[in-house]
């Protein structure tokens, strides 16, 4: 019997380093695209091809999914996240590649309608409404970036009820890990590292919901798994806690400090920049519930674990398993 074929756009970043190191211990065959090569696991029952390819010239992303069972789209443009107007370039990576994903894609054997998994993200709800948000709000993107990934969502959900594809949009809070990280805890960690003071726009009580990286890419293996109960939907991920962003700080300075044997760094609170955003002011909690209840997925690494982890990376010390 053949093995399915997936295929992970985006492969070399970080959520698709981890989700490669996922489906390494699965037996299917696993197509690795992205911009430079990616380095896929040397151990384990899958089989694993690398490609290169521009996923924004429309041909080459044809060629990069052809005869795929399942595709995992992690390809996205973050740098205008902040821009107060939709912008083009950054909307050819954030919209145009799901447009042209869901056009050319065919059906696989027997017939079906290959499954393909996004990643969006739990700000495209915009200033939340409530908390916990549980993806039943409705949504009132603030940012480019969070409507070019809401536009995604959309091509994805009506390419799905058409039946063209077999779509599901899992959500992402704030993601964290040991690999090629450049979110803002990794970058508070590296602050550490070098002895700078931990910088906060507020007093800390801001709560944030906290996902690491390994956890997520066992989402998206789950998402694959139960494809068929989640198609058409956009689903929320997340731990079920807030964290306050002054303690995890803290947390952080502590962690390197103690990797260091240097006096913790200041966690200290600054004036916000001009560019913040009212969201950067509220709370995010995600009930994560629905998707749980569907694919029994949960969060299997303690925050503490995964942060010690992050710091031994980002520090140059092998992480431990």
């Amino acid at each position: 019997m053949a093995r399915p074929l997936i295929t992970v756009l985006g492969a070399s970043g970080f959520v698709g380093s981890a989700v490669l190191a996922a489906l390494a211990e699965r037996p299917v065959s696993v197509r690795a695209v992205s911009r430079r090569p990616a380095a896929v696991p040397a151990a384990g029952p899958a089989e694993f091809e690398v490609r290169t390819a521009d996923l924004t010239d429309a041909e080459s992303l044809a060629e990069a999914v052809a005869g795929s069972d399942a595709v995992i789209h992690l390809v996205l443009d973050a740098s205008g996240w902040r821009g107060a107007d939709d912008d083009s370039a950054t909307a050819r990576v954030n919209v145009d590649v799901m447009r042209d994903l869901v056009g050319c894609l065919r059906a696989g054997r027997g017939g079906r309608p290959p499954v393909v998994v996004s990643a969006g993200s739990v700000s495209q709800v915009g200033p939340p409404p409530r908390s916990p948000i549980d993806g039943t709000e409705p949504d009132r993107p603030q940012t480019s970036y969070d409507r070019q990934k809401q536009s995604a969502e959309g091509l994805l959900k009506r390419a799905s009820h058409a039946g063209t594809v077999r779509g599901v949009s899992l959500r992402l809070p704030t993601v964290f890990g040991d690999g090629p990280d450049r979110g803002v805890l990794a970058t508070m960690a590296r602050r550490a590292l070098a002895g700078e003071a931990l910088t906060m726009w507020h007093d800390g009580t801001v709560e944030r919901e906290l996902l690491y990286v390994h956890d997520v890419a066992d989402a998206f293996v789950a998402a694959l798994d139960h494809a068929d109960a989640l198609a058409g939907g956009h689903w929320l991920l997340g731990r079920g806690r807030g964290e306050r962003i002054g303690d995890v700080f803290r947390t952080i300075a502590g962690l390197v400090s103690a990797h260091t044997e240097r006096p913790p760094v200041p966690v200290v609170s600054v004036p916000p920049p001009a560019d913040a955003r009212r969201t950067d002011f509220h709370s995010v909690v995600v009930d994560s519930s629905a998707f749980r209840a569907v694919t029994g997925w949960r969060p299997r690494v303690p925050l503490r674990e995964a942060l010690t982890r992050m710091v031994r990376a980002l520090a140059g010390s092998p992480p431990r398993s």
